[in-house]
């Protein structure tokens, strides 16, 4: 077999699906250091870590808010069961799950966070994996300003311990425009072209679609911004009392979100709706000025089909931060020559360096240190610098 055709053929074992990717040791480690600096800070808020299974039956995957994903999960056979399964594409409906039933005997609030891999068949318009990192935490219990608080004060602060620069959050209130639209006779299920125009800010779209609601609708449009000019326009908005309600909550988070939190921008987006379907309160959105896509979102919504538990959540998108972030500074690697005493090895992992122990004598201590990546080796007892 020719070198040409040797390569060729690695290069075809190496092939991987389209949103598929081998984490190599650089990015691994950096994404294992992420994930792990997320969940601290869940923990120090008194966070308990959970760990839902990859893979479930259909009928509890997509029972509730689950159904949302439905379309986007892969999905297979039990062949010991022969019932049908999904592969997860979201966590969150994992965690509501358990907290219904394995847990549904503790005290509320309930405090849970997680992590895992998640494998979705359509990917998003801004990243094109397929399998993605979920980092989150859920607070169960009740619903309150304070609640929806503490949950996206966890998030930021995670955030800023990464040292992520230029945090802005976006507020949204899923709600708000189904309550409108019923309000004025439009069923929001059978709206959804319309829905959709006013995701997308089309108002020309809008216009066209509201008939004789398009000013109002259109009023709501220029609403989209900061918090402080966008709720003053709702406010001079003729609305129903159920959206009033609404705004008061949004009003009362992005306040005191802007006044206790260092984060660069507090914006508010009242119509939008993609992605917070299933949400029954607040949703909000994590942004990084110059970094493509969320960084997380979250929000509060019912459980599954109990509409008198509520949860508010986050969840963070490890491959947004991996693209925000620096990696972290490197430790020292030290390269030790075989037979070294165990009690040293161990002595030099105790002061934080990462020992890379020779296999064989090594009879250029330097040229082999270079060779395997090392910052310093070990000679004669002493550490030599490279």
């Amino acid at each position: 077999m020719s070198l040409i055709e040797k390569k060729n053929r690695l290069s075809h074992r190496a092939l991987l699906p389209a949103g598929f990717k081998d984490q190599l040791p650089s990015m691994a480690a950096h994404e294992s250091f992420i994930v792990h600096s997320i969940i601290e800070r869940c923990e120090a808020y008194g966070y308990e870590r959970i760990k839902p299974p990859l893979v479930e039956f259909e009928d509890s995957l997509f029972n509730g808010a689950g159904v949302s994903m439905r379309e986007n999960s892969f999905r297979l056979m039990d062949p010991v069961s022969g019932k049908m399964m999904g592969i997860r594409a979201d966590m969150t409906v994992q965690v509501a799950r358990i907290a219904t039933t394995r847990l549904a005997h503790l005290e509320r609030p309930l405090r849970l966070c997680y992590s895992g891999e998640v494998l979705r068949v359509h990917p998003d318009n801004l990243n094109p994996d397929r399998e993605l990192v979920q980092v989150g935490a859920e607070l169960i219990g009740p619903n309150t300003v304070t609640a929806d608080l503490e949950v996206i004060q966890i998030a930021l602060d995670a955030l800023k311990r990464l040292g992520t620069k230029n945090i802005s959050i976006d507020i949204t209130a899923p709600t708000l425009i189904p309550l409108i639209l019923r309000s004025v006779g439009l069923d929001p299920a059978s709206s959804l072209e319309l829905r959709g125009a006013l995701d997308r800010k089309d108002i020309k779209a809008v216009e066209g679609l509201a008939g004789k609601n398009a000013m109002l609708l259109g009023n709501i449009m220029t609403t989209v911004g900061a918090w402080e000019v966008g709720i003053k326009k709702l406010r001079e908005l003729t609305l129903p009392i159920g959206v009033i309600e609404i705004i008061d909550r949004l009003e009362n988070v992005a306040s005191l979100i802007s006044s206790e939190s260092d984060i660069a921008e507090v914006t508010i987006d009242p119509i939008e709706n993609r992605g917070f379907e299933y949400y029954s309160g607040i949703g909000f959105s994590f942004f990084s000025r110059g970094i493509r896509g969320e960084l997380g979102r979250g929000g509060r919504y019912s459980l599954e089909d109990d509409s008198s538990q509520s949860s508010c959540g986050f969840s963070l998108y490890i491959e947004t931060l991996l693209r925000a972030l620096n990696e972290p500074t490197k430790k020292n690697r030290l390269l030790i020559p075989v037979n070294t005493n165990r009690k040293i090895i161990m002595d030099f992992q105790a002061a934080g360096w990462l020992t890379v122990i020779g296999l064989e004598d090594i009879t250029d201590e330097r040229k082999e240190a270079e060779r395997l990546g090392c910052s310093h080796f070990l000679k004669n007892g002493q550490v030599e610098t490279i």
